[in-house]
């Protein structure tokens, strides 16, 4: 097996980035989205559907994947020998990354079915913050993958 990952290397990375890039478009496009639906629709009114099936689509077929490829590719990388220095602090930073990302994740599908029942109770401003989120991990994950410390 760990021939096969070595000589895949170069095929999953590039699976890895890929995944990662359409999971993070997710992550910075879905609050942004929750912005739009406290500040501009109204319930039942044309907006608000309009909103709930977009936050729905992004989550079930771009997000979801997205991040199980994440994962699964990032794992592939985990166990590929000669990749991942263990004595260093970086796999450590890089893993508490992608865990507060998927926490994140997981608390953005809490929000849009709130929004899909029409129980949100949280204010623009608070989706606005909350969308600096995924950022401040994602400078976290690619320090700790490109600086190693």
């Amino acid at each position: 097996m760990s021939n096969f990952l070595v000589d895949a290397y170069p095929y999953v990375l590039t699976f890895h980035i890929v995944a990662v890039m359409s999971w993070m478009a997710g992550l910075f496009y879905l609050p942004r989205l929750f912005v739009y639906h406290v500040e501009r629709a109204l319930p039942g009114d044309q907006l608000d559907e309009t909103l709930k099936v977009m936050e729905f689509k992004l989550q079930r077929y771009i997000m979801s994947p997205a991040s199980i490829a994440t994962w699964v590719a990032g794992l592939l990388l985990v166990f590929t020998p000669g990749i991942v220095d263990w004595s260093s602090v970086w796999p450590y930073t890089k893993a508490t990354g992608v865990i507060g990302m998927t926490v994140f994740d997981h608390w953005l599908m809490i929000k849009r079915k709130k929004f899909a029942r029409g129980e949100n109770t949280l204010t623009g401003r608070t989706y606005r913050i909350m969308n600096e989120v995924p950022t401040v991990l994602m400078l976290v994950i690619v320090a700790s993958v490109v600086i190693k410390f």
